[in-house]
């Protein structure tokens, strides 16, 4: 019989003589190996699935136009290519215009956006009712669905006329004999007014038409209808000044200085400065508890459509990754035009979160480390207490410290062996019911995990057993052989 198998076959026999103490010992460093695997692999897998979870609660980047630029469709779709198609979860863009509901003299701020995208980087947002599918649907917030009474499934017309600074040409250089020019201004409760003047030869307004009809019926209204307020903008030039050239409509003075203000950003008038009146249909209310609910939401298409422009303000994207990553791909996607900036508020939480998390999970791990050792060492002890005459009898008949000391290693490392294969198997199935009841996704078995977490099991048993190991050298068996 080789030395090796006897070995061996020493170590299997001592484990087996004291089988209960060996099991305590064997379950201890099982237990140990399955919370250090389970942990690990949690450890590891935490942040992929925090970032996932975290992309619920909002965007973590912006895409917005470079100063003096555009943003567009086209500048857009180029930008993204720069991101790795796993890391981006989401793109939204949005483009802001006041649209105006003239049967009911309001005006509200109407985003454009993709829908498709609006439910990967806002999956917060609650609809009672669905999402629009088909052009001219329509989203409404919470709020501007209390204040008008609409709901899912009623129908609303509304108008859009570009700001005088998106009219073509410049209000100074139109103002040329014989010209028309048309305007717009915001004025009662921030809805807009229209007007459009035609100059005489001497460039001077001959005539005037208002489209108040966004304003209150009874007060800014009758700025329209008004022969007396009307009369006095006759034969004026252009700029006009409040109080001096004209006077407000008594009751009116809110509208009566948006007429004036139109006017004097008032522009040569062309088809696409009159004002486009669209009915939609109301999909669903949009109910989120923040700013949003004050909004409408309709298809970007739709938006161009209505306003003949493919122009974006600000893109929202959503973007797995960690704060490190997310500003080098910043620096990545600024330039031709486009300037990206990170929420500083979601990437910091969710960079605090994670840090304090895995911390947390690293602390556990240690923890429980050392738990084990403790018991371990202690079940150790407690064997060479038993083990002290046949020790000493053996040191006797010429035992070295050295076959001492390796087969009480061996019995420390045999268990982690076992223990630290179970614990590894366990470790999985444990890290797989937490993922799945936390974070409501499964994880990955990770094939390096099972050596790994064998090898740290021998190890913390081999560590357990230095200080049994030095007990055991130091027995005196003359003492011992005495029966002291």
């Amino acid at each position: 019989m080789t030395k090796r198998r006897m070995f061996l076959r020493m170590v299997t026999a001592s484990l087996l003589r004291r089988r209960s103490r060996m099991l305590i010992a064997l379950l201890s460093i099982g237990i140990g190996a399955t919370i250090l695997a389970g942990m690990v692999t949690i450890y590891y897998d935490v942040p992929r699935q925090m970032r996932a979870q975290m992309r619920s609660y909002g965007a973590n980047m912006l895409l917005m136009p470079a100063e003096g630029e555009t943003l567009d469709s086209e500048r857009l779709s180029a930008a993204l290519q720069k991101l790795p198609e796993e890391k981006l979860v989401g793109a939204s863009p949005y483009r802001y215009v006041r649209l105006d509901m003239t049967s009911r003299q309001q005006s509200f701020t109407t985003a454009g956006t993709d829908f498709e995208q609006v439910q990967k980087t806002s999956p917060y947002f609650s609809v009672e009712g669905r999402y629009p599918e088909a052009p001219r649907e329509i989203l409404v917030g919470k709020e501007i669905a209390e204040m008008i009474g609409v709901k899912e499934g009623s129908s609303m017309e509304l108008t859009w006329q570009p700001a005088a600074k998106d009219a073509s040409g410049s209000a100074e250089d139109d103002r040329v004999p014989g010209a028309t020019l048309s305007g717009s201004a915001r004025g009662f409760g921030d809805a807009a007014v229209y007007v459009t003047a035609t100059l005489d030869d001497e460039a001077r307004i001959a005539e005037l038409t208002i489209d108040a009809s966004t304003q209150t019926p009874e007060y800014g209204g009758r700025t329209a209808e008004d022969a007396l307020f009307l009369k006095q903008f006759i034969g004026k030039s252009l700029p006009l000044s409040m109080n001096e050239d004209v006077d407000v409509l008594s009751g009116a003075t809110v509208t009566s200085t948006a007429v004036v203000e139109a006017l004097n950003a008032a522009t040569a008038a062309d088809a696409a400065a009159k004002p486009k009146t669209t009915r939609y249909e109301v999909t669903g209310i949009l109910v989120t508890g923040g700013e949003e609910e004050g909004y409408v939401f309709m298809s970007t298409d739709d938006l161009q459509t209505l306003t003949g422009e493919d122009r974006l303000d600000v893109a929202e994207l959503s973007v797995s990754a960690d704060e490190e990553q997310l500003n080098a791909y910043a620096e990545a996607l600024t330039g031709d035009g486009v300037q990206a900036r990170l929420v500083k508020r979601v990437t910091k939480s969710e960079t605090a979160v994670l840090g304090k998390l895995q911390a947390l999970v690293f602390l556990v791990t240690v923890v429980v480390l050392i738990l084990t050792m403790i018991c371990v060492s202690t079940t150790m002890m407690a064997v060479v207490s038993e083990r002290r005459r046949e020790i000493g009898l053996r040191k006797a008949l010429g035992a070295s410290d050295n076959s001492i000391r390796g087969e009480f290693l061996g019995e420390g490392m045999f268990l982690g062996l076992l223990g630290g294969a179970l614990g590894a198997v366990l470790g999985f199935v444990f890290a797989q019911v937490v993922s799945v009841n936390v974070f409501n996704s499964s994880i990955t078995f990770q094939p390096l995990l099972l050596p790994v977490t064998v090898l740290v099991s021998m190890l913390i048993a081999a560590a357990s057993c230095l200080m049994p190991i030095k007990r055991a050298v130091a027995i005196d068996p003359a003492i011992v052989l005495k029966g002291e």
